[in-house]
């Protein structure tokens, strides 16, 4: 299957929200199970978190926007942008 990059970038002052989310949002991930290749939060220079980036192994570009909308992070509006790119690895090989 095609790999995608899940990149997003939270709404600014919204790290209550991110934390109230945080389980469910682990929940989401972990059924997806093997098919995460990578996910955690981006960081600011004080390391809060200000976004995602997840690298999820999918059937194709639609699949992988609708994992992102269903994720509880994008259901409760934590999100100011939300990319899905394809990706591809190259190291490590």
């Amino acid at each position: 299957m095609p790999l995608f990059a899940i990149h997003c970038i939270d709404k600014p002052s919204s790290g209550d929200l991110r934390a109230a989310t945080r389980p469910a949002h682990l929940e989401h991930l972990d059924r997806a199970g093997d098919r995460i290749r990578i996910a955690g939060p981006l960081l600011d220079e004080e390391g809060r978190p200000i976004g995602s980036l997840v690298i999820i192994d999918c059937g194709d570009r639609r699949a992988a926007i609708q994992y992102a909308a269903d994720d509880p992070y994008a259901l409760a509006g934590l999100f100011a942008s939300v990319a899905v790119t394809a990706w591809r690895q190259v190291l490590p090989k």
